[in-house]
């Protein structure tokens, strides 16, 4: 079992990552918890935003929508490859997804496949949001790739994690698709990479 790092020390792991971050607006505070318990956290889970231009994802990702109040996530990830911080605590990322999935997680296994929604994700995964269309075809640039691998790695780090702990969307939930245009398994090498 792991608690959550403390605002201060997410940051600093990003930055020690060697990625650029962006502090938006009170992230520090901006959070679900009177809907829930934030930990403990077992894993890093990686979203396509469906969304173009930075500006407009940050702003979504940070405020959420009627059906689904923000933050989003912790931070997004643009294109660019710089990491902006929207929220610290619960967010609605995850959404409900398999407890067997959980449980590989945690043993830092190989992920069965996903056939149900019976677990709180919210509350046990750290989420970055990736600017995407998620049509298969709306590019990744190496920057952005780098910047994911390194997101991920920083919080493995910070919790003696390896790559397994690193899940996509579509590896929790079912009938989720992303992240789409990279596979969850070259992801999940990169950090390998990164952890070494």
């Amino acid at each position: 079992m792991a608690a959550p790092m403390s605002a201060n020390r997410f940051i600093t792991a990003l930055r020690s990552e060697g990625l650029t971050v962006v502090e938006v607006g009170s992230w520090r505070t901006h959070n679900r918890n009177h809907k829930g318990p934030w930990g403990p956290v077992h894993g890093v889970m990686i979203h396509h935003t469906v969304t173009h231009g930075t500006p407009y994802t940050v702003a979504l990702c940070r405020d959420g929508h009627p059906d689904l109040p923000g933050p989003l996530c912790h931070g997004v990830i643009a294109k660019d490859g710089r990491v902006h911080l929207v929220g610290h605590g619960r967010t609605n990322h995850a959404g409900s997804g398999d407890s067997d999935v959980l449980a590989a997680v945690i043993a830092e296994k190989r992920l069965p496949v996903d056939h149900t929604a019976n677990t709180d994700g919210n509350r046990h995964f750290y989420g970055f949001e990736c600017e995407n269309l998620g049509n298969g075809k709306d590019p990744w640039p190496a920057v952005q790739l780098d910047a994911i691998a390194r997101a991920a790695a920083a919080v493995c780090r910070v919790h003696g994690w390896t790559a397994p702990s690193v899940i996509g969307h579509l590896e929790w939930q079912p009938g989720k698709v992303d992240p789409r245009g990279f596979t969850m398994a070259s992801m999940r090498a990169r950090v390998t990479e990164r952890l070494k």
